[in-house]
């Protein structure tokens, strides 16, 4: 599968990544010591430090994942970004008590790190006074307790997508219904995102206005994504899946698939070899392909071969959360063993979009 996502490694089982965007935000806290100690040494310092927070934010997101994994729930990968990390669970809890514990096991392995860092602190009388120490100066070991302290507090905002919002949602849903109970979790969180823009705006704070749209956005996503699994419980995935579709061949170039591409509808291929699924060509792996390498490439060397193979009887809400979950763009159904149709998010939003439709009608048409 192609990915900007750079592997750096595997930690109980689970891959972890890196963007590359990663590595321009160690340039830029290099050049922010540079310009404060003009010395290499400022500069390794301010790098070093920056690494061991990731570290802190890696065993962050392991929490999640380990706790997860607890209640059966696999991690698919854990990803570094510039603005901390995100473990890929492949579906959320079921049950309220589950997400409860798997949204707070994060926060808490920060405060076991923040306590242990006090304590080493505590014990080698480490301690500067609070006046002088910043992201950028002070002792190491404080620097880094103190952030530690502020991502368990950050995290425990009541807001999507920080835990603190899966919290309020579990908490919520021990006694509404979970679509309600998000709701209300995502209109809680949306509030504290106008409140910090506001604050932003007021106070010219660039950083509090980036929170305001990081959280009316995950907000906004959350209530979209349950709404829609809400609305596609008890259909089978055989009433919204594509059945006019065109499936290529391992061994065609890919001039074969932007024929198809042209004449047509069909954004994404199945690549089927001996009756079977074997991968999937994507519009955007197609577009990616021709710039680096031709259109005389043969679609095997392009494919992604993680794509989600699904039973045409299989519910369509657990069908968009494994969509959800793999980041996938196309399944294949099949039954009986062969393929009869595809989908994906964008057909399975048109669905809802055409059943909410119908159902307005119907509410409306006199009786």
């Amino acid at each position: 599968m192609l990915s900007m996502n750079w592997r750096i490694g595997t930690i109980a089982g689970i891959a972890v990544y890196m963007h590359p965007t990663f590595l321009l935000l160690l340039v830029f806290v290099g050049w922010q010591h540079w310009l404060l100690g003009h010395s290499a040494a400022a500069v390794a310092g301010g790098v070093v430090f920056m690494l061991a927070l990731f570290g802190c934010v890696v065993l962050h997101e392991l929490g999640h994942a380990l706790t997860a994994r607890r209640y059966g729930i696999r991690t698919r990968d854990i990803t570094l970004l510039p603005i901390g990390g995100v473990a890929r669970l492949e579906r959320m809890p079921d049950q309220p008590v589950q997400e409860f514990w798997v949204a707070l096991a994060g926060p808490a392995v920060n405060v076991v790190i923040a306590a242990v860092l006090y304590a080493l602190l505590l014990a080698t009388n480490g301690f500067s006074p609070l006046e002088h120490v910043s992201v950028v100066e002070g002792p190491f070991l404080e620097r880094l307790m103190l952030v530690n302290v502020f991502l368990v507090g950050f995290n425990l905002l009541p807001a999507f997508p920080m835990d603190g919002g899966r919290v309020v949602r579990a908490l919520l849903a021990t006694r509404l219904e979970y679509t309600r109970a998000t709701q209300i979790a995502a209109s809680l969180g949306q509030s504290m995102a106008f409140l910090f823009g506001f604050m932003g705006l007021m106070g010219g704070n660039p950083f509090l206005i980036f929170i305001a749209l990081f959280v009316w956005v995950g907000a906004a996503q959350e209530a979209s994504v349950v709404q829609i699994r809400s609305a596609l419980g008890g259909i089978p995935v055989s009433r919204a899946m594509i059945t006019e579709f065109h499936a290529l061949a391992p061994d065609e170039p890919l001039s074969h698939a932007i024929d198809l591409l042209l004449s047509g509808t069909q954004q994404d291929f199945p690549v089927m070899a001996e009756g079977q699924v074997v991968g999937v060509l994507t519009v955007r792996d197609l577009k990616t392909a021709l710039g680096r390498q031709g259109e005389t490439v043969a679609v095997s060397e392009v494919m992604r071969r993680d794509v989600p193979v699904v039973d045409a009887h299989d519910m369509l809400d657990s069908v968009f959360q494994t969509l959800q979950a793999t980041g996938a763009r196309v399944g294949a159904v099949t039954r009986g063993g062969r393929v009869v149709g595809l989908v994906t998010p964008d057909n399975v939003g048109e669905f809802v979009m055409v059943q909410s439709s119908l159902a307005q009608h119907r509410f409306r048409a006199p009786r």
